[in-house]
């Protein structure tokens, strides 16, 4: 895997993925809809972490500089 998320992106999503993961388990929301949030943070949090999108993959886009 070739890094395709970088700069500023990376921890903006690690940020977000964050928020959405104590939203999940502290907003009292209902079950179906606090699962999503999990499930939503869960994959930008490693998205952030990695670096790598398959969606961004599968359109050819890559945010990352050149020398990384």
């Amino acid at each position: 895997m070739t890094c395709n998320v970088g700069g500023v992106e990376r921890p903006i999503r690690i940020g977000i993925g964050a928020v959405a993961i104590l939203i999940g388990l502290f907003a009292g929301l209902s079950t179906g809809v606090a699962g999503v949030a999990l499930a939503v943070g869960a994959i930008l949090l490693l998205i952030g972490a990695v670096g790598f999108c398959p969606l961004f993959m599968l359109f050819g886009i890559s945010t990352c500089s050149i020398g990384s």
